[in-house]
């Protein structure tokens, strides 16, 4: 009896490292990386940098609906990762033009979130928007300027923009405040999304 055909592997993806690396500890650290069984190179893989901005324009909040996975279908702030050359700052302005065709001016740092479970630093703005002019960018099937009691909370794609919406909101009449960041109590545990009590 011949043995069964053996399955072909999957096919090498563009982020797989190359087949002369290997995870282990290297000399001097203290956690497995991947280094090159040829030349000891460590190839680093470190957290991503998100950045993003809560939008106004006269009260009211700038909001995409995904076009994309994950999440596709639920609201979410305009956000992305950064691109090299870029400050968190660029990156914003670039992700509100990208996903809103929206022009904004960043007003101060808001939050800096640590999503550590998938490996993010989510950094997030208070910003307005130059004018109200908004519209659908490739990422979004649809975007909006929303007053605060009409936010769809039950239908925000990710903890960190409830959080964020809701640092805005404790922030919004303050000139002068320190940054936010990873949330205790009610506000971290908000999934399922929903609108979080006292705002």
């Amino acid at each position: 009896m011949s043995a069964p055909p053996t399955q072909p592997d999957r096919p090498r993806l563009p982020w797989d490292p190359p087949e002369h690396f290997e995870k282990r500890v290297p000399d001097g650290d203290n956690r497995e990386r991947l280094v090159c069984g040829r030349c000891e190179f460590i190839h680093y893989q470190n957290p991503k940098v998100v950045a993003g901005a809560v939008c106004t324009w006269e009260d009211k909040i700038l909001l995409a609906k995904r076009a994309i996975e994950p999440r596709k279908g639920f609201w979410t702030l305009p956000a992305g990762y950064m691109e090299l050359g870029e400050t968190t700052e660029q990156a914003a302005q670039r992700e509100a033009l990208e996903e809103a065709c929206a022009t904004i001016e960043i007003d101060r740092l808001l939050a800096m979130y640590s999503v550590a479970r998938i490996g993010q630093v989510q950094i997030m703005y208070r910003a307005r928007l130059v004018t109200p002019e908004i519209a659908c960018g490739v990422e979004s099937e649809e975007v909006a300027l929303v007053d605060w009691a009409d936010i769809p909370w039950d239908q925000l794609a990710f903890p960190t923009v409830v959080w964020a919406l809701a640092h805005f909101h404790e922030s919004r009449d303050k000139a002068d405040f320190s940054t936010y960041s990873n949330p205790t109590g009610d506000l971290a545990r908000m999934w399922p999304p929903r609108k979080p009590a006292g705002v």
